[in-house]
């Protein structure tokens, strides 16, 4: 399928964004096509992200300045790449460049999440403001930019839109906030040559309650099957989410992200599409068992986001 996001498109968008700086591209692998697309450029040592809605444009300028700070704290995060006057502009679009890791061994594990949260958690706040977590916004932006999506579908996501908002918007005052990755799981680790495993994808940074960054696995494991990464993370982490009073809203809030993440791609797979529908029937059904298939690998193989 094709659309202003589709992956031709995108990769046009990254061929011009390595010419501008510099960089060929003969050896650009795609690692993602969701939210984001991805592409590796293992010779020249970077990762190209281009953002692939223009109402989430804002964020490649969040991501850098976050990168910057990130270095100067010795976070556990990945790098942007040196040099690199950030964020590129690509015609309509936004990219960042980082640094490039190849695929370490071992991969990292739930377990590994729960010891990088802990450490990302205790960063404190950077001297600079980042957005309150507000996952309806996020979700009203997406449909925004939504190409493909149905009339009773969109006025169905804009009413569960509605019905969170005052919730989400009580659930901040009333809880401790903190630096929040915002879309934490274990796809979103990487291991460095020293072993050392560390975050990617701050497009959900933000300041929140820290549960936020527990319901991810949480809700992944009732949603793509069971695997005992809930409970790992729990003793990994000190805290079970899914027995914290918060735990129906947080599900329920990363449900619609969950869903909602595919609406600007919705023109460019029909596998995503089909997935999407299947998604939005089982929230009307309000069956919370149903399985669900990973976006990302209907997208393209070897994407790891959004789930």
């Amino acid at each position: 399928m094709s659309g202003r996001f589709s992956e031709q498109a995108m990769t046009e968008a990254m061929r011009d964004v390595a010419a501008s700086l510099g960089f060929p591209s003969e050896d650009a692998q795609l690692l993602r096509l969701t939210n984001n697309a991805v592409f590796a450029l293992p010779t020249s040592g970077i990762v190209i992200r281009i953002a692939r809605t223009h109402r989430l444009r804002d964020r490649v300028a969040k991501v850098v300045r976050l990168g910057r700070w990130f270095a100067d704290i010795d976070a556990p995060t990945i790098r942007l790449a040196p040099g690199v006057e950030q964020p590129v502009e690509v015609g309509t679009l936004a990219a960042s460049v980082w640094g490039y890791l190849p695929g370490g061994s071992p991969t990292p594990t739930v377990e590994d999440l729960g010891h990088v949260l802990r450490e990302f958690h205790s960063l404190g706040l950077p001297p600079f403001p980042l957005p309150t977590w507000d996952p309806v916004a996020d979700a009203r932006k997406r449909l925004a930019d939504a190409d493909g999506l149905d009339g009773s579908d969109r006025d169905f996501l804009m009413q569960w839109c509605d019905r969170l908002e005052p919730q989400i918007d009580a659930l901040n005052q009333r809880t401790q906030q903190g630096l929040i990755h915002g879309d934490a799981h274990v796809s979103n680790l990487l291991r460095e040559p020293s072993d050392r495993v560390v975050m990617c994808d701050f497009d959900a940074t933000c300041v929140g309650p820290r549960q936020v960054d527990l319901a991810g696995v949480a809700v992944g494991e009732q949603r793509f099957g069971g695997t005992g990464a809930q409970d790992a993370l729990a003793a990994t982490y000190g805290q079970d989410v899914t027995s914290d009073p918060l735990w129906p809203l947080l599900r329920e809030a990363r449900e619609l992200k969950m869903i909602v993440a595919a609406a600007p791609l919705l023109a460019t797979s029909a596998e995503v599409s089909a997935e999407f529908d299947e998604r939005l029937r089982s929230i009307r059904e309000g069956s919370h068992g149903k399985r669900w298939k990973p976006f990302a690998g209907l997208a393209t193989p070897g994407s790891s986001s959004p789930r």
